[in-house]
């Protein structure tokens, strides 16, 4: 069997959902197995990582990964979403803000801290997502979760009520939660009015295709998927011998020449990903599986 498996990076233009660029990928490649790790919302741009093929089953592996983003905020208008595709529901005059000063304020937030998810957002409560109840004028109690904000730097713009911003953080940060809270520190108002994704993990967005220049290189037999190994670069890996890998690919559990007692990528001679096992006292018992006599588009 030949079909399209790997990893495809994309850097999303804004105005689309990640929904929309699967489906556009999915046509392209005539692949209907397409899934993405790391939502962005529709007015955000950046690296959006796609799963192809088999390798869907990986896409777990991308989702705790540490993400950095670039983007703009506005001080002085609030909005009900706290980005730019909301409404306006408060406004005010911005004080003189010194670079020293907004900096000062975006170090107080580094660190671990709670953070509440905005009502208009993806989560769900009791089966529902936030941003359907808000829809309906509803507001609901959100539980608050961890998160761990690594660098958060800004500099000034001409334009004194806008300032650019850089920041790495944990997964499951809300950026324009963090803004509001950072606009809060400094005595005024402000929402996300720019932003753009620009890595995950190791992966950079200036490594990522457009989705024209994707359909470019598909249309001239190129290869555009990074292999399944990929996906699981953070795990400690082990290459197994060819009747290990049999067994492996039967179900059974297996002996292997490695310490480690979480996940472990099992990989062949050539370094190609074989299955993802877990320690069952001295053997190793498959988790995930590859399936055989794959090849990458």
């Amino acid at each position: 069997m030949t079909t399209n498996n790997g990893q495809l990076l994309i850097d999303k233009a804004p105005g689309m959902t990640s929904h929309d660029v699967v489906d556009r990928v999915r046509r392209v490649l005539g692949e209907r197995r397409v899934g993405h790790a790391g939502t962005l919302d529709p007015m955000a741009s950046g690296l959006l990582i796609l799963g192809v093929g088999p390798s869907t089953r990986l896409l777990r592996f991308e989702q705790a990964q540490v993400k950095r983003y670039g983007g703009q905020v506005t001080f002085g208008v609030a909005t009900d979403s706290l980005d730019a595709d909301g409404e306006v529901v408060a406004s005010t005059t911005v004080p003189t803000l010194e670079v020293d000063v907004v900096n000062a304020a975006a170090q107080a937030l580094l660190g671990e801290r709670l953070q509440t998810p905005p009502m208009v957002s993806a989560r769900k409560v009791d089966g529902q997502r936030l941003y359907a109840l808000a829809r309906r004028g509803v507001e609901v109690e959100r539980e608050a979760r961890p998160i761990t904000i690594d660098r958060f730097t800004l500099s000034a713009t001409s334009d004194p009520t806008r300032w650019d911003f850089d920041v790495t953080c944990s997964v499951g940060t809300y950026v324009r939660v963090l803004l509001s809270d950072l606009a809060e520190g400094l005595g005024t108002i402000g929402h996300l009015s720019a932003l753009r994704r620009l890595a995950s993990g190791r992966h950079e967005v200036r490594d990522a295709w457009t989705l024209e220049a994707l359909e470019v290189a598909v249309s001239e037999g190129r290869e555009v998927l990074g292999a399944p190994v990929s996906f699981v670069d953070d795990l400690e890996k082990v290459t197994a011998s060819a009747d290990a890998i049999a067994r492996l690919r039967q179900g059974q559990r297996v002996a292997l020449d490695v310490e480690g007692r979480g996940e472990i990528a099992v990989v062949d001679e050539d370094g190609a990903l074989v299955a993802v096992v877990v320690a069952r006292g001295e053997v190793f018992k498959p988790e995930l599986v590859m399936p055989t006599e794959i090849t990458k588009r």
